[in-house]
């Protein structure tokens, strides 16, 4: 009877730790095809020696918008900030 609790406690921990792993890809997934699309993205924007702040930006993809925002920046005297990515909003 003992060894068929332990084996059944086993078999639940692995269909939780299965069950968990699944859940992590679809959200690394859906990050991951977020940061390639098209839309508008929302960056925390790291200031050195400044004061720190979210923003959003549209662009072709992540990478896009983040480049756009760190040209506002630069063109507005602040180079020393950089957007980092927090992922994509609804327009």
């Amino acid at each position: 009877m003992t060894l068929r609790r332990i084996l059944a406690a086993a078999v639940g921990g692995v269909i939780v730790a299965v069950a968990g792993v699944a859940v992590a890809a679809n959200f690394t997934s859906s990050a991951q095809s977020d940061f390639y699309a098209p839309g508008k993205h929302q960056f925390y924007v790291w200031c050195a020696g400044g004061s720190d702040y979210m923003a959003t930006e549209p662009g072709k993809n992540a990478e896009d918008a983040q480049m756009r925002l760190y040209g506002l920046n630069k063109n507005r005297g602040k180079a020393t900030c950089w957007p980092v990515w927090q992922g994509r909003v609804p327009a």
